[in-house]
């Protein structure tokens, strides 16, 4: 893996993954049904300093947003092992163009939406089409969850011989206990640093 540190900026994207408001506003699916964790909340103010520097070197922000693609009736696509876990998703929850689906103000806008059918901001998405036609190498990768999405995404960057970072305090799990644990299954496919020594690594890059 190449050192983040040789990394050229200006081919680096940073990569968000399901901090759109349906997982983290108050009036979202899960802030409805009471599903947060503080340590959930807490991303988006951390990574937004961080989005602002990249840019300023000529790197990108890409938010993979989590998306319930409705059916005719507009009802929502839900595998049923997602509908075990989560019961109360329903008609309108994640719905491509709606308040839910939409990033975080926090984060808002980023300069490339893509649209997530499962854990992986890979599978069946256009984030490499975007990535090739940018002139993409290397990924700086947050959001939640580290055991589900964040995970998926850096072992699939992994089978593609593309660099990552991992923001250690800028993904987050409902349970710390499995966000720890995560961090230290994904040391042999990613590099790992916290927020701040990664704000200290852009600001100090040329």
């Amino acid at each position: 893996m190449n050192e983040p540190t040789n990394w050229d900026l200006a081919r680096t994207a940073l990569l968000t993954i399901d901090l759109q408001n349906d997982f983290l506003h108050p009036e979202g699916a899960y802030g409805r049904a009471g599903q947060r964790a503080d340590s959930i909340a807490a991303l988006p103010k951390r990574i937004a300093p961080l989005v602002k520097t990249l840019r300023d070197r000529g790197g990108h922000y890409i938010s993979a947003q989590f998306t319930l693609v409705p059916d005719a009736h507009g009802e929502p696509l839900i595998a049923p092992h997602l509908k075990k876990l989560r019961p109360f998703l329903g008609k309108g929850d994640f719905a491509p163009g709606s308040f839910g689906n939409t990033l975080v103000d926090e984060l808002f806008p980023a300069d490339f939406v893509v649209e997530k059918v499962a854990y992986s901001a890979f599978y069946q998405t256009r984030l490499e089409y975007i990535m090739r036609a940018v002139g993409i190498d290397n990924l700086i990768v947050g959001g939640i969850v580290t055991n589900g999405g964040v995970a998926s995404t850096l072992r699939d960057a992994h089978l593609r011989n593309i660099d990552t970072m991992l923001l250690t305090d800028g993904s987050a799990a409902f349970k710390d206990d499995v966000h720890q644990a995560t961090l230290l299954s994904l040391a042999t496919v990613t590099h790992q640093m916290s927020c701040k020594d990664a704000s200290a690594w852009l600001e100090a890059a040329a």
